[in-house]
């Protein structure tokens, strides 16, 4: 595409090859095409690369957080009446919940699915749910024997009331363990009994005899917590699925409030493989709570002492919020990563004086009524959250309390004025639309609020559902191109806030995904081509080929665009996967990783010279906005890093060839040896799996550099970073 004016002494320039060009690929090694690059060092931007540009997301959806960055294993620790997603939402934005018997069973089953539960477990948790035990939990004992109601907690919540006729019986709830790397586990129980002194605690391999116990004493009529610790012994095995029990020494009955369950080497509550993933990472910022979560979280929920907390449902994804991950918890995290904080406040259902006493209690010193209640819950420092986002994605009409455009401008000027009257050091965001379809949205933003917007943003979850005979590799391309399209609008959106008075624009885009999906077949279709199996999806190389590429977009539209927070940390989009509590990554974290040595580096002029390529585009979200969409085989971007040293990432996005780059840098003194660290894949839709969890890593090695000249093969499906150290 034609670089904007302003950016012609620095952009990226893309060429056909021509006639001289396709006769030197002919000497070249078989099928090998040929590309060069000249980096101009001396002719430097003035602005350097946005450190937030590799952000993560998280959200109180699925497994991302709970069973994901926490470290706490028992899912619905509180023992509450789970309701189930039901796909339908009410007017009002809130999901609509299963209410009828078989639809529950069907997403019992679903969810699950999952954990790889036999048959005749799934059947336990079926009969026990019906018999009045809170679903993840399963009865100890034979129907007859184990009876089970609800009751009320110490705080008004929903507890569990357990019956037993003799010792040994009570509930249960079948994991999986991070043996890997903890043999200690510790517990937190809140109790009372009527009638019993004592429980056991105990856990179990597939159900045999327990591989690790304790007894919990002192149990009165009155609620209690209750703290300890049971040890895994060497010899049990590490990948089984463990029953954690909780059963009566006599007959009797037991309350149950809460129990959870959290291994001994958890930093703070958080998952220590996912702090040191990200930590390794060098994340910069870290985005929460919502998502669509947000529009229907109240904060102060999730502050204070543990067992005080509410547990409410999660009115955009379904389940149960139990409360254990609130304010304290996110800060808590983003310090053990070592990265900023970012909040959306809820702009739904929520209120702007709300937001600002969310404001108090971050940024508050002592001396102020949200400040001293942060101090009483054992944090008298303030946070200092200096990044603030208005609402999320409040047009959409499955945000609770959605809105109208106009809409949005009133409440954009309600909770900033109110917002800013708490701490006028923050920043803020407003609620943008994609830029794909959401003009008229922005627009009303950016006019209705010229005085006091700044900052808006976007979700760029860009795909759609395809049809199955679509050739896979049509998908992929599609993709490739969608960086090329997004400038165009990113762009046009920036002269639309200049236009309208805004001083120094800026754009943060907080979600970031391939969002495509597989559509049904219709009865007169050809064979389906197109299958979940070779779909590019978050998980696979293609996230990460897609990412770095929208960094390259990002660095080219500075200063424009400020921030990317991708989707997401763990178990929700690209990142990091939990599954059976072993962590690994997939390969847009590695890509996230070796981008981040570019925070604070200046952009250098590049001059591509690169094989192109024509894609017809099949994204529905894309093909009415840009049918067609033209782009180079590989992209490249260059900076120099503060230690000296000079970067260039490389993408190749072709289907077909290896390409052979000879770069030549001018205006650099290079040292004779240049790194590389290289990203692969033999497909796009490529990803790493629990069983293969490295198939998809970076490869380090070096090549020569020679005159201030070197040259790399380059297959397909890669990303790069090249580093050149300055010559001593």
């Amino acid at each position: 595409m034609v670089p904007h004016q302003s950016m012609v002494t620095w952009a990226v320039v893309l060429l056909a090859l021509g006639a001289a060009s396709m006769k030197e690929a002919a000497s070249a090694a078989p099928q090998e095409k040929r590309a060069t690059l000249r980096v101009v060092a001396t002719e430097r931007r003035a602005n350097p690369i946005a450190r937030f540009i590799t952000g993560k997301f998280c959200e109180h959806l699925g497994s991302n957080i709970y069973n994901g960055m926490s470290a706490q294993i028992v899912r619905n620790p509180t023992f509450a009446d789970f309701p189930f997603w039901g796909g339908a939402i009410s007017p009002d934005g809130r999901t609509m919940f299963h209410w009828e018997d078989q639809k529950i069973a069907d997403a019992i089953r679903h969810l699950c699915s999952r954990m790889s539960f036999s048959e005749s477990q799934i059947t336990q948790l079926l009969e026990s749910r019906k018999d009045g035990l809170a679903f993840w939990w399963l009865r100890v004992g034979s129907r007859a024997a184990v009876r089970l109601s609800a009751d009320a907690g110490p705080y008004g919540g929903r507890a569990q009331r357990v019956e037993v006729r003799a010792a040994g019986e009570g509930i249960a709830q079948l994991m999986y363990l991070p043996l890997h790397r903890a043999r200690k586990y510790e517990y937190e129980m809140v109790v009372r009994s009527p009638d019993l002194a004592s429980l056991a605690i105990a856990l179990s391999a597939d159900g045999s005899k327990a591989g690790a116990e304790a007894k919990v004493d002192g149990i009165t009529r009155k609620w209690q917590t209750f703290r300890g610790a049971i040890e895994v012994g060497a010899s049990e095995p590490t990948d089984a699925l463990y029953q954690f029990a909780i059963t009566a020494h006599a007959a009797g009955q037991f309350l149950i409030e809460r129990l959870v369950l959290s291994p001994a080497d958890h930093i703070g509550g958080a998952d220590p493989d996912v702090v040191r993933f990200l930590k390794e990472s060098r994340l910069p910022i870290l985005r929460w709570p919502g998502g669509n979560f947000v529009s229907g979280y109240h904060w102060e929920d999730g502050v204070g002492a543990k067992e005080k907390r509410p547990t409410r449902p999660n009115w955009a994804w379904g389940g149960v919020e139990p409360n254990l991950f609130g304010t304290d918890e996110f800060i808590a995290f983003c310090r053990a990563v070592g990265c900023e904080p970012m909040i959306c406040i809820n702009a739904g259902d929520g209120t702007p004086e709300e937001a600002a006493r969310w404001i108090e209690y971050c940024n508050g010193p002592r001396t102020t009524p949200m400040g001293a209640r942060r101090a009483r819950n054992g944090h008298p420092e303030p946070y200092n959250v200096r990044y603030w986002e208005v609402g999320n994605e409040l047009w959409g009409s499955w945000q609770v309390h959605w809105t109208t455009p106009k809409g949005n401008v009133d409440r954009y000027r309600e909770f900033s004025e109110t917002m800013l009257a708490a701490d006028r050091s923050i920043m803020l965001y407003g609620c943008g639309a994609p830029v794909l379809w959401g003009k008229d949205w922005n627009n009303a933003l950016i006019t209705g609020n010229a005085g006091i917007l700044q900052r808006s943003t976007d979700h760029p979850l860009i795909g759609g559902t395809v049809s199955p005979v679509t050739e896979p590799l049509d998908v992929y391309r599609s993709f490739m191109g969608v960086p090329e399209v997004l400038e165009g609008k990113w762009g046009e959106l920036r002269k639309s806030m200049e236009q309208a008075g805004i001083k120094e624009p800026r754009l943060a885009i907080t979600e970031l995904q391939l969002f495509a999906h597989v559509g049904g077949r219709k009865e007169d279709d050809p064979p389906a081509k197109l299958t979940g199996r070779n779909l590019v999806n978050p998980g696979t190389q293609a996230e990460a080929m897609y990412d770095t590429l929208l960094y390259h977009t990002s660095i080219r539209l500075a200063p424009f665009v400020e921030m990317v927070t991708h989707s997401a940390t763990v178990n929700h989009g690209g990142g990091l996967r939990k599954e059976r509590e072993r962590v690994y990554a997939t390969p847009c974290h590695y890509a996230q990783t070796m981008f981040a040595a570019f925070a604070d580096a200046t952009p250098v002029v590049a001059q591509l010279d690169s094989p192109g390529e024509r894609v017809a585009m099949v994204l529905p979200d894309v093909k009415g906005t840009a049918p067609e969409v033209r782009y180079s085989t590989v992209a490249t971007l260059a900076a120099v890093a503060k230690d000296g040293s000079l970067l260039i990432s490389i993408v190749h996005r072709g289907t077909s060839d290896p390409v052979r780059l000879a770069i030549e840098v001018d205006g650099f003194k290079a040292a004779d040896k240049a790194d590389v660290t290289s990203l692969s894949a033999d497909v796009p839709w490529a990803a790493n799996t629990l069983e293969k969890p490295e198939a998809i890593r970076p490869v380090e090695s070096t090549v020569d550099v020679k005159g201030s000249k070197l040259a790399i093969s380059v297959n397909p499906y890669t990303v790069m970073r090249v580093r050149i150290p300055a010559a001593k």
